[in-house]
């Protein structure tokens, strides 16, 4: 049969979906889960993946290793290296769901380590920035080994299938955290594999992203001049890797950062009355040109103790905002929202460069100093 224009949902590629609650109560997998069954036409089940943040809390002061080991040599290789270097407190396989759906699943590791502290000491480096290059190290010299997750207190779950399939997969129902991303991927450039389903991880850092970056390759050649290796060919990895050396690196605020990837034109500079703003804008455009994230996008950044939603300048893919209660929701398609909250309230879709920045009140002392920043919150 003939199919008539207007007739064909042709979506513009990849769904995006994300909830945090404010007041850091924990929330299990479910919903996020059920949020992306109305954008199943967005995935081709290529690609499909879960971060969640606050669900290790036993191992909040270890960094947990999620990888993928295409065989147990490589997996015992591996592990012969994280014991030079780290201290492993607990190794275990990640608990999965047989399910027709899933296959060809390779073995899925999880460990909780802390970096020695002779180590660090002998190569004079902080633990986050020798975790960093672990993780480097790992996805580009050992064959067989990849590390797909590896900030504290949070964990990233992927697969190749469309997303509510890998969070039954990953049994996400039985976590619990403060903070959700989730994504289904349709992949353009690159073969679907497990490494290559987003969200795209370093450290606390991770994104989900719907588009297609046509400023790639400036960016990749631009950060591996300070050490990150690019080895998925993919547009998300470069801006997981911009993040981090933006917020980590250059300790900018969320917004700064926003500012260098999505940056306002030159024109829009150029007229603000304000003169202190004009001159900051006009900084981070030339000291981090080759950073600017040219070609439609929408990214949702997951952090320890918070999210932040950035569409690109000229608004060029979809993405809704809503709230009720403590609760913030972001995804794609209103549908997503009101799957996971009906009544969700203030639905706005943010302004193209717009960045929304959501913190999390989470309880301890240690925990809420760990999140004062400079940058705004929603």
């Amino acid at each position: 049969m003939k199919q008539i224009e207007g007739q064909v949902r042709i979506p513009s590629g990849c769904a995006i979906a994300a909830v945090i609650s404010k007041d850091g109560r924990m929330m299990t997998g479910e919903k996020i889960i059920e949020a992306m069954k109305p954008m199943h036409d967005r995935s081709n089940g290529l690609g499909g993946g879960f971060a969640a943040y606050g669900i290790y809390p036993e191992y909040r002061e270890f960094y947990a290793f999620h990888m993928f080991f295409q065989d147990r040599a490589a997996r015992k290789n591996c592990e012969v290296f994280l014991k030079e270097h780290f201290e492993i407190v607990k190794s275990e396989i990640i608990p999965t769901r047989k399910i027709p759906e899933i296959t060809d699943e390779p073995i899925i590791w999880r460990y909780f380590v802390a970096p020695l502290s002779s180590v660090l000491h002998s190569r004079q480096l902080d633990e986050k920035e020798f975790v960093a290059r672990t993780v480097m190290k790992i996805n580009t010299e050992m064959p067989g080994a990849y590390v797909f997750s590896s900030g504290k207190n949070m964990g990233t779950f992927k697969a190749v299938g469309f997303p509510e399939d890998v969070g039954v997969f990953y049994r996400l129902d039985e976590y619990e955290g403060y903070s959700w991303t989730a994504h289904g991927r349709y992949p353009t450039n690159t073969p679907g594999w497990w490494g290559g389903a987003h969200p795209f991880t370093l450290l606390d850092y991770s994104i989900v992203h719907n588009g297609e970056i046509s400023s790639y390759d400036a960016n990749r050649r631009f950060i591996e001049m300070f050490g990150y290796k690019c080895t998925l060919q993919t547009d998300t990895e470069v801006i997981t890797y911009i993040m981090d050396y933006l917020l980590r690196v250059q300790k900018l605020t969320l917004k700064e950062a926003a500012n260098v990837i999505a940056a306002p034109f030159w024109s829009t500079i150029n007229r603000m009355e304000n003169q202190e703003e004009r001159e900051a804008l006009t900084y981070l455009r030339t000291v981090f040109s080759s950073l600017l994230v040219t070609g439609p996008f929408s990214i949702v950044l997951g952090f320890d103790g918070g999210l932040m939603a950035l569409n690109d300048r000229l608004k060029l893919r979809s993405m809704v905002v809503g709230e009720k209660d403590d609760k913030v929701f972001i995804a794609s398609e209103e549908a997503a929202i009101r799957v996971m909250e009906p009544d969700a309230e203030h639905i706005y879709a943010p302004a193209g460069g717009e960045p929304v920045i959501i913190k999390a009140n989470l309880q301890t002392p240690e925990q809420k100093q760990n999140y004062r920043e400079k940058d705004g919150a929603y």
